[in-house]
């Protein structure tokens, strides 16, 4: 999954080499993604009205499902 991210996030930014993808695991086992971009990509990522931002997310849940996963994603 991460891998993924980081796929789609460095198609779109103009600094791919600052593109960081970390995950963390609670108690019910849900993944939460954080994706870490430059300040200057930050707007590219989340896009107008955050449609880039939940597209990523809507392919992100369609890879979870697959894995039988529950995931959500952190944009910082």
């Amino acid at each position: 999954m991460n891998e993924l991210i980081e796929y789609i996030a460095k198609s779109i930014v103009s600094y791919p080499n600052d593109v960081v993808v970390s995950s963390s695991e609670n108690d019910d086992g849900d993944v939460t993604f954080l994706l870490h971009v430059h300040p200057d990509d930050k707007g590219r990522v989340i896009g107008r009205q955050g449609r880039v931002a939940q597209s990523i997310r809507s392919l992100l849940r369609v890879a979870a499902v697959k894995n039988g996963m529950h995931v959500s994603l952190e944009i910082e």
